[in-house]
């Protein structure tokens, strides 16, 4: 009888644990107080316990039942069933009572300013931070665009497309000094996984969201870690069981300045109450290759790293500091300088960084905005510019009024200083999201908008408007004077804007510049001696003016 019980305890323990395992593998909760999941993990895991001593008992009592009736039944007694159920219920009980008192701790009503300084703003001044830009480098694609052009390219590649599709994140970034798109392939589905899991994602897609350019861009080693891999290859599960007690938000896949794919997850820091005011503390960055990973604290992050910060925490918590510049109850009641975020954002590429653009509005003022902010979302360095104007939403449709009779679509606006003024910039689509035209819209005076089918057209009609007049080439920060002989130029078009590409006798620097920047450029013959002004840093090097 000895030897049937301890048979008996060791099935519960194994059946137990196999079951509790699956719960963890399928869920994968940080093993940690701090994370909401554990909790529920734990008391899922005592409820299983209590369901397999259960069953155990039921068992031994139908048993005893066959074997004599039941008078013949000696296998348990009430203690044995009643004391797992105290227990365990006791725990589920404490546990339960310890998530309702950590989550009443985080509650905004007791911590308001505590959720206020979770983001720390600064006054800036447009006209200073925010330069002028070449129309040469205005991103023109949004997430929609990048997605139909990766679709696309994607279908031009007959022998990839019946093995494999896109991943939708299409994260935006800033690669060799230029703004991109970049997103994995993943596998078509189960059947296509088993027969290419060892090679594993062969590329990943890039879209140049100046030029729209896309590109399929091939691997030496397929990608053997994505959210696509299935087992202990999934990036998800790869992480959690490498990194068992941190808490991750959302995994973002990006490249380094080599083009090697990496999965970027950001580590979860709660700063108020026991896990509320969630903020990031570092990331770990996995070789989407090798699976090789590394944490880094959020100081040391690489500075290749364009999102750490994911956009919806960003502006949750901008949301939260302009609701309680002055407690709780005034976001309620007086509700004064209570301001919020415009329903929607973009960004911006600047200094290597990818910053996430929003406006801010009055509560109390749906049409207009007070300023916007800019947010570095590798750094959370944040930059309030006082620029009262026009929501974005107003601008997009003042820039739709404009060709309301070809019934095109605006994209959430860029903003621009265009000649000091801020602008904000709009592409406009057709019904199959193609982008058709281009918009000017002025902040201060929304109804002021120039449109065009190139960017150029466009902002010359957005000046004429304004009664501005062309200014003449200004010298970039930055910029080198060179000059030399015409060894080799070609012109090309992008996005309906001519570039010309040259290079220089005894230079192997290949220069562009646009045809903004001279009349002369279509009369240049190789042979001919040139003097121009170029930004070194970008590639190609940019020519800013001809002299």
């Amino acid at each position: 009888m000895k030897d049937k019980k301890i048979s008996s305890i060791i099935q519960r323990i194994l059946l137990s644990a196999v079951l509790i395992f699956l719960v963890f593998y399928t869920t994968l909760p940080a093993i940690n107080l701090r994370d909401r999941s554990f909790i529920i993990f734990l008391m899922i895991s005592i409820a299983i316990i209590l369901f397999v001593n259960f069953l155990s008992y039921m068992k031994v009592f139908l048993e005893g039942l066959n074997q004599g009736g039941i008078h013949g039944f000696h296998g348990i007694s009430g203690a044995d069933i009643a004391r797992p159920v105290k227990y365990g219920l006791g725990l589920i009980v404490i546990l339960a009572a310890f998530y309702c008192v950590a989550s009443l701790a985080g509650l905004k009503l007791f911590n308001a300013s505590r959720y206020r300084d979770l983001i720390t703003i600064n006054e800036g001044s447009f006209t200073e931070d925010i330069s002028e830009i070449s129309m040469s480098q205005i991103p023109v694609v949004d997430k929609d665009t990048a997605s139909r052009l990766g679709n696309r390219k994607l279908g031009e590649m007959t022998e990839l497309v019946s093995q494999f599709e896109i991943e939708e994140d299409y994260t935006q970034i800033n690669y060799q000094g230029a703004p991109y798109r970049v997103t994995p392939l993943a596998y078509a589905d189960p059947i296509k996984w088993l027969f290419n899991m060892q090679e594993g994602l062969p590329a990943y897609i890039t879209v140049d969201m100046v030029s729209q350019e896309t590109n399929l861009v091939w691997l030496e080693s397929g990608m053997k870690y994505s959210p696509s891999e299935y087992f202990f290859r999934n990036i998800y599960r790869y992480l959690r069981f490498s990194y068992p007690t941190k808490m991750f938000d959302i995994v973002s896949f990006e490249i380094d300045d080599n083009g090697t794919p990496y999965w970027v997850a950001p580590t979860i820091a709660y700063r108020v109450g026991w896990w509320d005011g969630k903020d990031i503390s570092g990331a770990v960055l996995v070789n989407a290759v090798t699976g090789e990973s590394q944490y880094y604290p959020k100081e040391e992050v690489p500075q290749w790293i364009d999102q750490l910060y994911d956009s919806d925490l960003i502006i949750s918590q901008l949301d939260d500091n302009g609701l309680f510049q002055h407690g709780y109850f005034n976001s309620i009641f007086g509700q004064k300088d209570v301001r919020r975020t415009t329903y929607g954002y973009n960004y911006l590429a600047m200094d290597d960084d990818v910053y996430l653009y929003t406006g801010m509005s009055s509560v109390t003022a749906d049409q207009s905005n007070i300023g916007f902010v800019l947010v570095n979302l590798r750094t959370k360095d944040t930059t309030f510019y006082t620029v009262p104007g026009a929501t974005e939403y107003s601008a997009m449709e003042s820039a739709q009024g404009q060709v309301q009779h070809l019934q095109y679509t605006a994209t959430f606006p860029l903003l621009l200083n265009i000649s000091n003024r801020p602008t904000y910039f709009i592409s406009l689509k057709d019904q199959a999201g193609l982008v058709k035209m281009y918009a000017f819209v002025d902040v201060e005076q929304y109804q002021i908008v120039g449109t065009g089918t190139t960017i150029d057209e466009a902002k010359r009609a957005y000046r004429e408007a304004l009664n501005l007049e062309e200014p003449e080439a200004e010298a970039a920060v930055g910029s080198e004077e060179m000059s030399g002989t015409i060894s080799d130029i070609k012109d090309v078009v992008i996005s309906g804007n001519t570039f010309y590409y040259f290079m220089l006798a005894g230079d192997d620097t290949v220069y562009s510049a646009s045809i903004t920047v001279s009349e002369q450029l279509p009369f240049i013959q190789p042979g001919d001696t040139v003097s121009f002004l170029y930004t070194p840093d970008t590639l190609p090097a940019e020519v800013v003016e001809w002299k």
